[in-house]
């Protein structure tokens, strides 16, 4: 019983914390999460919970995730479903977030709170979440050598998001949450740049002559 009161205390006093803008939200109840997971048996565990949430009820079923997120239905009336719904399968841990969540009136964030989850876990084991836009698709041994150079810049293990712009000035940007690194002012990127940008002028040149008729 004891245990059951401290965790849920964790997630109230996470919970309650004052706001500071929606884009705070999700993590600090993904703070909460990963704070009271740890004591409740092994953190991959809960997580993988929260996975199966996420893809075996919300995207199964859509209007359940409308209802539970919805501003008209009352506290009282979500808990009675989460119990009904998940008490039988769900873990202690996974029910008592639920309910945390729901009486601060969050559930429509589960998606968003999820998804802080993994970034969370990931931080704690020492792995950076990197967003790479190229104006060219970049391949696997490109995307190795831009996750070694990054390594000088960010504290942690960079794990690499490709993303392709064709609207991408000066060959490459790099974004890391909220600060964008472009490789015009980045040093450490500098011969990745050179070579992204020698590969799009050469991609545009084979592009050229694929549509040149013979003389």
């Amino acid at each position: 019983m004891f245990i059951e009161r401290h965790q849920r205390d964790a997630f109230e006093a996470h919970a309650a914390q004052p706001e500071v803008g929606m884009e705070r939200i999700a993590s600090v109840y993904a703070e909460a999460f990963l704070g009271a997971a740890g004591k409740d048996g092994p953190i991959d565990a809960r997580i993988e919970e929260f996975d199966s949430l996420v893809a075996d009820v919300l995207d199964r079923f859509p209007a359940l995730e409308s209802v539970l997120g919805s501003g008209l239905v009352a506290h009282d009336q979500k808990v009675g479903m989460i119990d009904r719904l998940l008490g039988a399968q769900a873990s202690l841990h996974l029910l008592r977030f639920l309910k945390v969540v729901s009486r601060h009136g969050r559930l429509d964030s589960l998606r968003a709170i999820h998804g802080e989850v993994h970034r969370g876990y990931e931080r704690m084991h020492g792995r950076v979440r990197v967003r790479v836009t190229t104006a060219t698709a970049v391949d696997d041994a490109m995307a190795e050598r831009i996750a070694q150079s990054l390594r000088g810049i960010l504290k942690g293990a960079p794990l690499v998001e490709r993303i392709v712009d064709p609207d991408v000035l000066g060959g490459v940007v790099v974004r890391v949450g909220d600060t964008i690194y472009d490789a015009s002012v980045a040093n450490q990127l500098e011969n990745l740049r050179q070579q992204i940008i020698d590969r799009s002028a050469h991609e545009i040149q084979s592009r050229r002559d694929r549509f040149r008729y013979p003389g």
